[in-house]
């Protein structure tokens, strides 16, 4: 029998698996309802509806001067206190009509080419929870349990056996992942049918969207990885959620604040979500607002750090190849007990 096809046939049969994958996919559906709920398509009805609303807007603000005009004129006929009255009470007027636009009223809506980008990195972030929590328990649990030592007793080639277990773990993911990224392209594109807009859209958006998709997929990938071989090198499942809510808690939340206060230029730049963040949408630029660049305005603009997806992919393959290295040095030196 297949060792790959095995580890594949009892990844499938874990109930936690199961149970983490369908709160997963519950967590999208909810962001897929709050979406269509959220959100109206905008036609005369609506644009009639917000040039009412800015029509009002504009007569308050018009009786809203004349009653100012009418007080500040009356004070100042009594000779009261009226510093926080203009000079001339005819200088309170209200805005020019144009200046309150119906835009501004109008119900929000799903434009698909300006939003969709963005909900690729709730999908990713949800597609790498998934990855890690069910590769770290994947692996912890066969420690735990002593499964290990069984099935080594029937494969004794120690690396094969967890490299194979890698492996079936990674597939399941991509097989989980494709569909689920297949399924959110196509349900928010419905949504914008019905709900937004999709016009602008052209084949190089598509190819952005897709890139990104497959990025989010690759970073699920990756988090999978890292869950697997600290569960690996620990030998318990608890040893990879204890160390990622260490990193997350104690090392980034922790790290952010103590960078703050000693006052280190580009704080974010030494945190793991910024080069998540990077890596799926390609570029961020951090900014430093206590250092000043003068233009030829004279205007202060400030310094600036530009984050890109290559900075995190080098982190990420480090990662992979500092965790994943240890494991299977671990794997190889240590006894199975």
């Amino acid at each position: 029998m297949s060792l790959f096809r095995t580890e594949l046939r009892r990844l499938a049969k874990r109930r936690f698996a199961r149970w983490m994958t369908a709160g997963g996919l519950l967590v999208l559906v909810l962001v897929a309802a709050g979406m269509f709920f959220s959100n109206q398509k905008i036609g005369p009805e609506q644009w009639a509806a917000a040039e009412r609303r800015a029509e009002q807007q504009y007569q308050e603000q018009v009786r809203w001067a004349e009653t100012e005009r009418a007080n500040c004129e009356r004070a100042k006929a009594s000779g009261a206190n009226v510093d926080y009255y203009p000079p001339d009470c005819a200088d309170i007027s209200p805005p020019p009509r144009e200046s309150i636009e119906a835009e501004w009223f109008l119900p929000s809506t799903f434009d698909f080419r300006e939003t969709f980008g963005e909900l690729l990195i709730p999908l990713a972030a949800i597609l790498g929870m998934v990855g890690f929590v069910v590769g770290a328990s994947f692996v912890g649990a066969e420690w735990n349990t002593g499964g290990m030592m069984n099935l080594l007793l029937w494969r004794p080639k120690r690396l094969t056996v967890l490299l194979t277990k890698l492996g079936a773990l990674l597939t399941g993911l991509v097989a989980l992942a494709l569909p689920a990224t297949a399924a959110w392209f196509g349900s928010m594109w419905l949504i914008a049918n019905w709900r937004g807009s999709t016009a602008g859209m052209t084949s190089g958006t598509w190819q952005s969207f897709l890139l990104t998709g497959l990025r989010g997929i690759v970073l699920a990938l990756v988090a999978a990885t890292v869950g697997f071989a600290l569960a690996s090198l620990g030998r318990h499942t608890a040893m990879a959620l204890g160390g990622a809510i260490a990193v997350m808690v104690v090392g980034q939340v922790g790290l952010g604040i103590l960078l703050e206060i000693a006052g280190v230029r580009f704080a974010e730049a030494w945190l793991l979500p910024t080069y998540a963040l990077a890596w799926m949408t390609k570029t961020i630029t951090l900014q430093d607002w206590r250092s000043c660049n003068a233009t030829y305005t004279g205007e202060c603009q400030p310094a600036t750090l530009d984050i890109t997806w290559q900075h995190s992919s080098v982190l990420f393959t480090a990662g992979v190849v500092l965790f994943l290295g240890a494991a299977l040095w671990a794997m190889r030196r240590r006894d199975i007990t």
